[in-house]
């Protein structure tokens, strides 16, 4: 009978509150197009961190750093006070997103900083937790990570022993390392006042996974390999079994988990629960596939057999015949050959009749010998699968990039077949976003790399990522090479900011600016484009240094002013809306991006005192253009020149109405500099 297998996920595995929140609101704020960047990565997990970057979030070590109109975060460990000092004295904009446990170990510290006072911190010297407690203490400071660097520190400094103490210990600190050395500190320094600062989630984490690490055969620890809560657990679980660090569920692929019946599962504060029930699935799939492989099948314990088998068992055959059930072969020895039509092909769809004629060779590996019927079966369907893993395994070591067709999608990832072998490709090589669709991929075809191989096992684990990854490197390359400033490209629109459009111009991304995509202005650039469409773009800019593009979407001839110098000359006589009422005059749109002005002495054949009198905003009137000055792009309309001549207009009123003009532009030119 099979062995029967559990797998055990801890309660407590996943996010922490402080880590849950920082990241909810990072991702709100990426969600809302503000341009963010971070102080050092948000948390200590490599698969957010990357998709953050490809979602426009920048890592930066120093506020200095930070590009201009750009919001900083604060991420959840919390920075040195010297930190936030600088940022309010150059009125950075940002937002504090320091762990609220954190927060309080920083008040305690500073709340009791004082001359002749001493700070010990239960942690790791370089953390930047610690390094923040630090900064907020005023006098002499030591840090301690185990009980032996504690005795070695207090052997160095016994003034320790007779000062006024303050104790604390970084939040993710190991609470029975803690609990080990309060004892030595709570038995030497007598005047020492002690703080348990340890997180209660990571007091609770720890001890959930000690106690799961008793009670299963093996422990799986996920989270990312530089985060000091991850390491923790790790060093908790392997006292008492086994323990496997991944921070990914391909990884698994690399250990051999045949041997247990029982195994745990737990996560850091740090590690995103898509990730956490991708390796559940994943190990779900390996423990069956390895625990039903105890009880070998007669096909199972043959593909053993052929593994070592002589060049005797690998014959060439020659086609002789071909029956509906069998293909007969002549192989050059004194038994009849013949092949079931079973154990002719992998594809169900195979037809031998269409694919075989008379005389064809093919290479076969003997299955079974009939001495008394003198008969001998034989097998291409085995010969070619293990002919396609011995390619396999050579496209691991040649890194040779295969294709194949995406079959379907199953737990975890996609199963593709190429060369006859199925290769699993687990849901984050493929490529897609985090939260796509993996059926997207179904019946399409992808090219991969082969990433891991068990021929033992017949299993093949496969990258669609890698390979795009050096697609796009290459074809980044190819672009830099040959781009020059007035090119034009057709590109897909990846993404809206405040300021633009990110433009992919097939593995290389450009921007917009909000002001090159339309003639009129325009508060978003949703207004003209969105995600996911395929526009025509031209290289207005380039920094080769930096690898930037500057693009350009508005055309010269979608330019209103060239329409108008185009289309409607000096005295033309065309509708335009009001759409501004002042005391000189009206404003009325003559064309979609030009207003003009229709002087109070040019609205109506006699004197009013106001526009108001005859024209209301959003009234549509025929206007004639009586003049247009292209350099400071403004335009003249007159009602008053289609109800009498212009000829008639006496000399004075002609005077008076210029010198009228003259003053609007000048109210108008000083409007113009307040909006620059």
């Amino acid at each position: 009978m099979n062995r029967k297998y559990s797998i055990e996920l801890a309660k407590t595995a996943g996010f922490c509150f402080g880590v849950d929140r920082a990241v909810s609101t990072l991702y709100k704020m990426v969600d809302e197009n503000k341009k963010v960047c971070t102080l050092g990565p948000i948390i200590h997990n490599p698969f957010v961190i990357e998709d953050l970057r490809k979602r426009g979030v920048e890592i930066v070590e120093a506020p200095s750093q930070a590009p201009e109109g750009t919001t900083v975060v604060i991420r959840t460990h919390g920075v040195e006070r010297s930190v936030i000092d600088e940022l309010k004295s150059k009125g950075t904009q940002y937002i504090d997103l320091t762990c609220p446990f954190v927060r309080k170990i920083q008040k305690i510290v500073e709340s009791h900083s004082g001359e002749n006072r001493l700070l010990i911190i239960a942690g790791d010297e370089s953390h930047p937790e610690v390094r923040g407690f630090r900064s907020h203490w005023d006098s002499e400071s030591f840090v301690y990570r185990n009980e032996a660097e504690l005795e070695k520190l207090l052997a160095e400094h016994p003034e320790i022993m007779d000062s006024e103490v303050y104790i604390v210990a970084q939040t993710t600190f190991s609470v029975k390392e803690w609990e080990k050395t309060s004892k030595i500190l709570k038995k030497l320094c007598t005047n020492g006042f002690f703080f348990d600062t340890i997180c209660s989630a990571t007091n609770d984490r720890q001890e959930e996974a000690f106690e799961l690490s008793k009670r299963n055969d093996a422990m799986i620890v996920v989270g990312g390999r530089s985060s000091s809560n991850t390491a923790k657990l790790k060093a908790v679980c392997e006292k008492n079994c086994p323990t496997f660090l991944v921070e990914s569920a391909r990884e698994l692929f690399s250990y051999d988990f045949s041997r247990f019946r029982s195994v745990g599962v737990t996560a850091g504060a740090s590690t995103p629960a898509g990730i956490i029930k991708e390796v559940l699935s994943t190990m779900s799939e390996i423990l069956n596939e390895q625990t039903n492989s105890e009880e070998m099948s007669f096909e199972a314990a043959l593909e053993e057999n052929l593994k070592s088998m002589s060049s005797d068992q690998k014959v060439r055959g020659v086609v002789v015949g071909i029956a509906p059930n069998e293909i007969q072969v002549d192989i050059g020895r004194k038994y009849a050959g013949f092949v079931p039509i079973e154990e002719y092909s992998n594809d169900p769809t195979a037809d031998p009749k269409s694919e075989l004629k008379i005389g064809d060779e093919i290479d076969l590996i003997i299955m079974k010998t009939n001495d008394s019927e003198g008969t001998m079966m034989l097998s291409k369907r085995r010969f070619d699968a293990i002919a396609a893993w011995d390619n396999i395994m050579k496209a691991k070591e040649d890194e040779e990039i295969l294709e194949g067709v995406v079959a379907e999608a199953v737990k975890g990832g996609v199963l593709v077949y190429s060369q006859g072998v199925r290769v699993f490709i687990p849901g984050s090589l493929t490529g897609l976003p985090r939260e796509a669709d993996l059926s997207e991929l179904v019946k399409t075809k992808v090219r991969f790399r082969i990433i891991d191989v068990d021929k033992a096992k017949k299993r093949a684990v496969g990258s669609i990522r890698s390979v795009v990854r050096e697609e796009r490197k290459a074809a980044t390359e190819a672009f830099w090479a040959q781009v020059e400033e007035g090119q034009e490209y057709t590109g897909t629109v990846k993404s809206l900011t405040s300021y633009g459009a990110f433009v992919d111009l097939g593995g290389v991304d450009g921007m917009v600016h909000i002001s090159e995509l339309s003639w009129k202005r325009i508060k978003h650039p949703s207004e003209v484009v969105k995600e996911g469409d395929v526009v025509k773009v031209y290289v207005k800019a380039l920094d080769r240094e930096n690898r930037k593009i500057s693009l350009g979407y508005k055309r010269v001839e979608d330019n209103p002013w060239e329409i108008l110098r185009r289309d409607y000359p000096v005295g033309t006589v065309c509708k335009a809306k009001v759409v501004g009422l002042t005391t000189f005059g009206a404003f009325a749109n003559v064309i979609d991006g030009i207003d003009g002005l229709i002087h109070i002495s040019q609205i109506a054949d006699r004197h009013i005192a106001s526009p108001k009198e005859v024209l209301s905003i959003g009234d549509e009137v025929d206007v004639k253009i009586t003049d247009i000055d292209f350099e400071k792009k403004r335009v003249s309309l007159s009602i008053r020149a289609l109800i009498e001549p212009q000829e008639e207009v006496e000399e004075d009123e002609a005077v008076e109405e210029v010198e009228e003009v003259e003053a609007v532009e000048a109210v108008e030119e000083a409007a113009e500099e307040d909006a620059e």
